[in-house]
C-alpha cells in the first residue's frame, strides 16, 4: 500500500484518512495539523520521513508562482530540508492543470443547462496566492476582479487584470516571502473563526467566486443564493455551511473522498508515489500523465 501523509500546520479539526484505489495500487491518504505549530510540522517530517511513499506539505507551499516567476518562502524552506528520503509534494506542479479542468468541466455542466461562463463576473480572493487559478477563470471568459489587497492586506482595492496582479507580486512577494508564513495566512484557529461579512459588494456582484476555500469562507457573507464556488479542500461540514447558505454549484479541483476533497499538495504526493521514478527525475508531463489515466476529476456539485 502507498502510504501518502500530509503533514498541514492548519487546524487539526480539518484531519481526516481514507484509503482508495488508484490504477490498481491501494493508497492510503491521511492528513495531519500542527494547529500552527511550524517547529512540530518540521519534527513530524523528519520522523515519518522514509516511512511514508510521500509528503503533501499541507496549510503552506515552498513557493508562489505568478507568471513565469516563483517567489520561495523563507519560513518553509526548513520543511524541504527535514525531508531526505520520502517524495514530497506541495501542489504547486499540479494547480494549472486542476485548475483549467475544474473551469473546463464548470462549463461542460453549465452549458447542458444552456448557461456559460463567458461574460459572467467573477471574484478571485487571492490571485498571487493562486495565480494559476486566476488565470484559468480569465481563460474561461469570466470578467474576473481579484481581491489581493482586500483579503491579504485588508484595504478596500479591487484590482482588474492579472498584469497588475503580476506588478503587485513583483513589488511585494520578495519582501512578503521572507516574513513569517502566519503573516500571509491564516494558521490554525484562525481557519475555524466564524465568517465575517465583509466586502458584501464583491460577493454579491460575483456569479463565481473561486480561490483557496478558508479565505472565501472569511468573510462569506449569510446569502449565497444562485453562486458557484470554485476551491480546493472542503469538508462535509464546509459543504452543508454552503448548502444553509444557498450556494448553488460547489466545484472542487481535487475529487471528494469519504465526504471531503483533499488538498493539491496531498494529491501531488499521491500521483508523485504512484511514478516509478526517483523524486527528483518527475517531470510534469508523468504527473498530468497519471492525472489522465486515474483520471483524476474535479466534483461538481450542486447544492441549491
Amino acid at each position: 500500500m502507498k502510504k501518502i501523509l500530509s503533514i498541514s500546520i492548519g487546524s487539526p479539526t480539518r484531519d481526516h484518512t481514507t484509503q482508495v484505489e488508484f490504477l490498481g495500487q491501494q493508497c492510503e491518504l491521511s492528513r495531519q495539523g500542527t494547529n500552527g505549530d511550524l517547529k512540530k510540522a518540521i519534527q513530524l517530517h523528519k520522523e515519518y520521513d522514509g516511512k511514508v511513499d510521500a509528503f503533501g506539505v499541507g496549510g503552506s507551499e515552498f513557493y508562489l508562482q505568478v507568471g513565469t516567476r516563483r517567489y520561495y518562502f523563507r519560513s518553509i524552506k526548513p520543511i524541504r530540508e527535514a525531508i531526505k528520503i520520502s517524495k514530497v509534494g506541495d501542489g504547486n506542479r499540479i494547480k494549472p492543470l486542476l485548475a483549467k479542468r475544474a473551469f473546463d468541466a464548470l462549463e461542460g455542466h453549465l452549458n447542458k443547462e444552456s448557461r456559460t461562463l463567458k461574460g459572467m463576473k467573477g471574484l478571485k480572493t487571492n490571485a498571487v496566492d493562486r495565480y494559476a487559478m486566476a488565470e484559468a477563470m480569465v481563460n474561461a471568459g469570466i470578467n474576473a476582479t481579484f481581491g489581493d489587497f482586500m483579503f491579504a492586506l485588508n484595504l478596500p482595492i479591487a484590482i482588474r487584470s492579472l498584469a497588475q496582479v503580476r506588478l503587485l507580486a513583483a513589488v511585494l512577494l520578495p519582501v512578503i516571502t521572507k516574513l513569517p508564513y502566519m503573516w500571509f495566512y491564516p494558521l490554525g484557529a484562525q481557519q475555524e473563526a466564524e465568517p465575517v461579512n465583509k466586502w458584501p459588494k464583491y460577493y454579491g456582484e460575483a456569479d463565481v467566486i473561486a480561490g483557496d476555500f478558508l479565505q472565501i469562507r472569511h468573510y462569506m457573507p449569510p446569502d449565497m443564493s444562485g453562486k458557484i464556488i470554485v476551491t480546493n479542500t472542503t469538508t462535509a461540514k464546509n459543504v452543508e455551511m454552503l448548502r444553509e447558505r444557498g450556494l448553488n454549484i460547489l466545484v472542487t479541483t481535487t475529487p471528494r473522498l469519504e465526504g471531503r476533497s483533499f488538498g493539491t499538495n496531498v494529491m501531488e504526493a499521491t500521483l508523485r508515489a504512484l511514478v516509478d521514478k526517483p523524486d527528483n527525475e518527475i517531470t510534469p508531463a508523468d504527473l498530468a500523465d497519471v492525472v489522465e489515466r486515474i483520471p483524476l476529476k474535479p466534483n461538481i456539485e450542486v447544492l441549491n
